[in-house]
C-alpha cells in the first residue's frame, strides 16, 4: 500500500498541471479577459457561459452554480473520484513520480479505486485488440472488411475481438494483478455458475473512451448465429466509469474538430462513426447502448460553445422511418435556441452512413451532411407528407396539424418565415391567412402558459428561493461593495502584488459579513505575504473556513475576471482598488469624527475639541492621499 501524499508533491503537481488543458478536454473555453477563459459549466445546464477558468491562478469557478476550486477539485467533482485519485491521475498525466511518505516511491493504487478500474479497462483493450489478429477472429475481420474497413481503420478505432473461452479475459487480467471484485466493478467480468466469467464472448468489440481518452467500457456486436446473447449489440453495464447517458463513441477523436468546426454529427452506430470519420466527416459521434438524450446533448453543447452562446450545428442522421420522425419531434420540442441550430440528414432509401459509404463512396457520405435540412423544415414536411395535398380536404387537415407546430417557434422572424413556407408547401393561396393563424396560435399558447396556476406557483416558489437567504452572499453587482469585492479578488489572485498594502487594510473596511469572513480567512492563511500563490494559496484560504457558502465565495472571487484590458494594467489596478477600499473606510471614520465634533462645545471642552479636530485633519489628509493613489492607479475600469 502506498503511503501518505506529501504536501510538497501535491503543490508541485498542481503547479505543473495546466488547468486550462485539463478543463479544455471537457469544455470548450474562450478567452474572456487578460487572464480568464469561459465556457458552459459541466456541473449544471446553462445557456450562457458563466464558468470561468483562471490559468495563471490554477482555479475555476462557475458563477451560475457556485462550483469552484483547483484542478484536483475539478476532477473530483466531474469524475466522482477522491482527492488522492485526482492527484495521482494528474501525476500520471505529467509523468511525475510521487514520493509517498511511509510508502517509498511506489505508485501502486488502492484496490478498487477509479484508477485501478481504468487500468483494468486499458489492459482489457490491449487483450481484445491482440485477439483480433488471431484465427478465431476471422469472422470479425471479415465483418470489417465487408464494410470497407481495413486494418488501419480497425486500429484507428481500437477494434478488438472477445474470444470464445468463458474466462479468457478474466484469467488474463488476474495474472496481471487485478482481482475479481475490480473486474466485476469495471464491467469486464461477471459471476458464472462455476466462478467468474467474461462479459463478452465471440464478439467484435469497440472501446468506448471518455473525453480524456481513457477506455471506460466496450460495445460488442454479435457475429455468430449461435450466439447465446440474442441482442445484436451489448455494452458494458453501468459502472463507476461508464454512464451510458453521458458517453459518446468517437467523442475522444471528434472533440477538437467539433470545437474547431462548430459542428457535431450524431449517428446511430459504431460503424457509422467509422464511416463518417474515414469519409472526412470527423465530427461524428454515436450514443452507446441507449438513445441520444439530454445529457449527451449537454456534452456536445459545451464543446460547441462560441462567443455568442454558440453558432454551431448539430446534425442528426436519422433513418427516414417513424423512429426518426419521433426523435426529430423530441428535438423540436426541446431547447428552442438549440432547435434553431439543429439539422437532419436522411440518406437515400433509408441507408445508414456505413451502408452509404460502402455502396456509393466517401463523397456520398460528405454530400449527405452537406444536404442537411433544418430541423423545423424536416418536422413540418414530415407532417405534411401524411396528407394528400392535391385535395382541398388534405390541405385543410395539413394546416390544422402544422399550424400549432409552427407556432411553437419562439423566434418571431423565424416563425413568420416558416408560416410563409408552410403556405407554399401546402399550396394555400392566401399566405397572409396562414401567417395570421400561426401568430394567433402562438399568442394563445403564450397566454395560456402565463395564466396557469402552476406557472404562478412556480414563479412564487422561485422568488422565495432567491430571497430565502438574502444576506448569505453579497451581490456581485452592488456598486457600494464593488471595491471591497475587487480587493478580495485581487488578494486571492495576485497575493504578491497585493502584499503588505492589502494586509494593512483593517477588517472593518469590509462592510458585508461575507467579505469580512473572507478577509479573516486570508489573515488566518498567513496573509498575502505568506509567499503562496495560485491554486495552493486559494485552497489555503478556503480551508480556513468550514462554511461551504464562504468556501464557494472564495473560489468565486479567485476566478472572477478583473476589469483590466491587459496584463500590464494588473499592478496598477490592484494598488488602485485596495486604496479605494481603504479610502472608503477612512471616509466613514472621518464622518463619525465630524459627527462627534458637532456634539462637542469648542469653548467648554476646548482640549477635547482640538484633539478631535486634529484627528479629523490627519484622517482627511490620509484619505486624500488614498484617493490620489486610487485615481492615479485607475485603469479606467470599475475602480474610478
Amino acid at each position: 500500500m502506498a503511503g501518505r501524499l506529501p504536501d510538497r508533491d501535491i503543490a508541485a503537481i498542481r503547479e505543473r498541471v495546466r488547468i486550462e488543458d485539463v478543463v479544455g478536454e471537457y469544455v470548450a473555453l474562450k478567452r474572456a479577459g487578460a487572464d480568464s477563459s469561459k465556457g458552459l459549466c459541466p456541473f449544471h445546464d446553462e445557456k450562457s457561459p458563466s464558468f470561468h477558468v483562471r490559468p495563471n491562478h490554477g482555479v475555476f469557478h462557475c458563477f451560475g452554480c457556485g462550483e469552484g476550486g483547483d484542478v484536483f477539485a475539478f476532477l473530483q467533482k466531474l469524475e466522482h473520484i477522491g482527492f488522492v485519485e485526482a492527484v495521482e491521475q494528474m501525476a500520471d498525466r505529467i509523468g511525475y513520480q510521487i514520493n509517498y511518505e511511509g510508502g517509498g516511491t511506489s505508485v501502486q493504487r488502492d484496490r478498487g479505486t477509479r484508477s485501478r478500474l481504468v487500468a483494468a479497462n486499458a489492459a482489457a483493450y490491449e487483450f481484445y485488440a491482440a485477439q483480433l489478429n488471431e484465427p478465431e477472429a476471422a469472422a470479425a475481420r471479415k465483418y470489417l472488411t465487408d464494410r470497407n474497413f481495413d486494418g488501419d481503420a480497425a486500429r484507428a478505432f481500437g477494434c478488438g475481438f472477445a474470444p470464445g473461452g468463458w474466462d479468457s479475459l478474466t484469467k488474463h487480467l488476474l495474472r496481471k494483478g487485478f482481482d475479481i471484485k475490480e473486474l466485476e466493478a469495471a464491467g469486464l467480468s461477471k459471476p458464472g455458475r462455476h466462478g467468474p466469467i467474461d462479459r463478452f464472448h465471440r464478439r467484435l468489440l469497440w472501446p468506448i473512451r471518455n473525453l480524456g481518452g481513457e477506455v471506460i467500457g466496450f460495445g460488442a456486436r454479435r457475429l455468430f448465429d449461435d450466439d447465446q446473447m440474442t441482442a445484436k449489440y451489448i455494452n458494458t453495464s453501468e459502472t463507476v466509469l461508464y454512464k451510458k447517458s453521458q458517453v459518446l463513441f468517437g467523442l475522444d477523436l471528434a472533440k477538437r474538430e467539433i470545437a474547431k468546426g462548430h459542428q457535431a454529427v450524431v449517428v446511430e452506430g459504431y460503424t457509422d462513426v467509422m464511416a463518417m470519420h474515414l469519409a472526412g466527416v470527423k465530427t461524428a459521434v454515436a450514443s452507446c447502448g441507449t438513445a441520444f438524450g439530454d445529457e449527451h446533448l449537454a456534452v456536445l453543447r459545451r464543446l460547441l460553445l462560441d462567443d455568442n452562446f454558440w453558432r454551431g450545428e448539430i446534425i442528426y442522421t436519422f433513418d427516414g422511418d417513424q423512429a426518426g420522425q419521433a426523435a426529430a419531434l423530441k428535438a423540436f420540442s426541446g431547447d428552442q435556441k438549440l432547435a434553431g441550430q439543429t439539422y437532419i440528414a436522411v440518406a437515400p432509401d433509408g441507408q445508414d452512413p456505413c451502408d452509404l459509404r460502402q455502396r456509393s463512396g466517401d463523397g456520398a457520405v460528405r454530400d449527405l451532411v452537406a444536404r442537411r435540412v433544418p430541423l423545423y423544415e424536416f418536422v413540418i414536411r414530415g407532417l405534411l407528407a401524411e396528407h394528400d395535398l392535391d385535395a382541398p380536404e388534405g390541405q385543410v387537415e395539413a394546416l390544422r396539424r402544422a399550424v400549432p407546430v409552427v407556432s411553437q417557434i419562439k423566434d418571431f422572424a423565424l416563425r413568420k418565415a416558416y408560416a410563409t413556407k408552410l403556405a407554399g408547401w401546402v399550396g394555400w393561396d392566401d399566405i397572409q391567412q396562414v401567417v395570421r393563424r400561426v401568430g394567433d396560435e402562438a399568442r394563445r399558447q403564450r397566454s395560456g402558459d402565463d395564466r396557469t396556476p402552476a406557472g404562478r406557483g412556480a414563479a412564487a416558489r422561485g422568488s422565495a428561493t432567491v430571497s430565502e437567504h438574502p444576506a448569505a452572499r453579497p451581490s456581485p453587482a452592488d456598486p457600494a461593495l464593488l471595491p471591497q469585492r475587487q480587493s478580495l479578488a485581487a488578494a486571492l489572485q495576485y497575493p504578491a502584488l497585493s502584499g503588505p498594502m492589502f494586509d494593512a487594510v483593517d477588517a472593518e473596511a469590509f462592510t458585508h459579513p461575507a467579505y469580512v469572513a473572507v478577509r479573516t480567512a486570508i489573515v488566518a492563511a498567513g496573509g498575502t505575504s505568506a509567499g503562496l500563490g495560485g491554486a495552493e494559496w486559494v485552497s489555503r484560504v478556503a480551508d480556513n473556513t468550514e462554511d461551504l457558502t464562504l468556501q464557494a465565495l472564495v473560489h468565486e472571487l479567485s476566478a472572477e475576471p478583473l476589469p483590466v484590458k491587459s496584463i500590464d494594467d494588473i499592478q496598477r489596478f490592484v494598488i488602485g482598488v485596495i486604496a479605494r477600499t481603504q479610502e472608503a473606510w477612512v471616509g466613514r471614520q472621518v464622518a463619525e469624527l465630524k459627527s462627534k465634533l458637532q456634539r462637542i462645545s469648542s469653548t467648554e471642552e476646548s482640549e477635547a475639541y482640538i484633539s478631535l479636530f486634529g484627528d479629523v485633519v490627519a484622517l482627511e489628509q490620509y484619505r486624500k492621499s488614498l484617493r490620489d493613489q486610487a485615481m492615479g492607479n485607475s485603469t479606467g475600469s470599475a475602480v474610478g
